[in-house]
C-alpha cells in the first residue's frame, strides 16, 4: 500500500495507481487521447513504452482500440477529459466495452466545475448519468489522493470495467495510509442525528466538511458521508443514516437527472423515505472561470450547504 501524502495533485495519485499496477501485471496497458502531458501518463510511457498508446484526438476510436486489447487478454486504462470520456465515446463504451463484455478502465478527468478555464464545452455534468446506462460498470469519484489510489486498485481487482471521475489539479489528503477504504462502502466522516449530508468528489466532500463545523456552531449536528463509490451504491449506509437523521441533502458536482442525487432518492423512496434536498448544477451549462469563482457561481460552497441543511432541519 502506497502512502500518497506527498503527492501534490490528484493526477499523481491516478498515475501512481496505474504505474504500480503496470509494474506488477504485464497485462496492464495505457491509452491516452493526446493528453499524456496533462495527466502525466508519460510516466507510464517511460517505464513501459511497449504498453503505452497515444491514440490522438480520437477518443471514440481509443475506446474501440481498448476493447480490442481487452479481447486479447490485456487490461487497458484509457484517459481523456471527462467530457470526451463520456459523451463523445458513449456508443463505443456501451457496445464495444459493455455489450461485448470487455474490461476497460476508463478515466474521465476534470469533471464538472473542476474543468475551470476549459469552460462550458469541457465541463461534464452528465458523465455519471451516461456511465450509469452501461450495465455493470463500476463508477467511482474519490475525494482525496489516498482514496483515489486505493479505489483504483480495487476497481482493477474487481475485474470489471470501471469509470473513474476526478480532477487533475489540486489534492486533498483526507485519509492517512492504512485507513479502511473499501470499494462500494461510503465513509462516515461525521456523525449527527439532525441531518445527513451525502457528498461525492473532492469539491463537495471538502465543502461538506466545512459545513459540518458551521452547522455544529448553530446547534445542528450533521452526518457527513463521503460517497466515493457511485456504483455499487452503499445502500446499507444510506438507509442507516436516513433512519438516524430523517432528513438528507445530497451534494454532487453534476446534474440531477441520472446523477447521484436521483440514484440515492430512487433507492430511499422504496426503503427509507425521508425529506430530501439536493445540491447540483440544475438546468445550467458550464462556464469559464477558476474553481473558486465557479463554486460560488453554482452554489457549490459550504455556505450553501449550511443554508440548505438548515432549511431541511427547520
Amino acid at each position: 500500500m502506497r502512502d500518497t501524502k506527498d503527492l501534490v495533485n490528484m493526477k499523481d495519485a491516478i498515475m501512481a495507481a496505474i504505474n504500480d499496477l503496470g509494474d506488477k501485471d504485464e497485462r496492464v496497458v495505457m491509452l491516452d487521447a493526446d493528453l499524456a502531458s496533462c495527466l502525466g501518463s508519460t510516466s507510464f510511457q517511460d517505464k513501459h513504452p511497449e504498453r503505452f498508446f497515444n491514440c490522438g484526438i480520437a477518443e471514440a476510436n481509443m475506446i474501440g482500440v481498448a476493447a480490442g486489447l481487452s479481447s486479447m487478454g490485456l487490461r487497458p486504462f484509457t484517459h481523456t477529459f471527462g467530457i470526451f470520456a463520456s459523451r463523445r465515446v458513449f456508443d463505443q463504451a456501451f457496445l464495444s466495452v459493455g455489450y461485448a463484455k470487455q474490461i476497460v478502465h476508463m478515466l474521465g478527468t476534470d469533471p464538472g466545475v473542476t474543468a475551470q478555464y476549459n469552460g462550458g464545452t469541457h465541463m461534464p455534468f452528465e458523465d455519471i448519468a451516461l456511465m450509469r446506462q452501461i450495465p455493470g460498470v463500476i463508477i467511482i469519484e474519490p475525494s482525496d489522493a489516498q482514496s483515489m489510489y486505493e479505489l483504483m486498485l480495487q476497481c482493477y481487482e474487481a475485474d470489471k470495467s470501471s469509470y473513474t471521475r476526478g480532477p487533475r489539479k489540486g489534492v486533498a489528503h483526507r485519509y492517512p495510509v492504512g485507513t479502511k477504504i473499501e470499494l462500494g462502502k461510503g465513509i462516515e466522516l461525521a456523525t449527527g442525528s439532525d441531518v445527513a449530508i451525502i457528498a461525492t468528489g473532492s469539491v463537495m466532500v471538502g465543502e461538506g466538511e466545512k459545513a459540518v463545523v458551521a452547522l455544529k456552531k448553530n446547534g445542528i449536528n450533521a452526518t457527513l458521508v463521503d460517497l466515493h463509490t457511485i456504483r455499487p451504491l452503499d445502500t446499507d449506509l444510506l438507509e442507516k443514516v436516513a433512519k438516524r437523521c430523517g432528513k438528507m441533502l445530497v451534494c454532487e458536482n453534476g446534474r440531477y437527472p441520472g446523477g447521484v442525487g436521483e440514484m440515492v432518492a430512487s433507492h430511499l423512496i422504496q426503503t427509507v423515505p425521508v425529506k430530501m434536498d439536493f445540491l447540483n448544477v440544475g438546468e445550467r451549462y458550464g462556464e469559464v472561470g477558476n474553481l473558486a469563482y465557479l463554486q460560488e457561481a453554482f452554489g457549490f460552497t459550504s455556505e450553501n450547504i449550511v443554508k440548505k441543511a438548515t432549511a431541511l432541519v427547520k
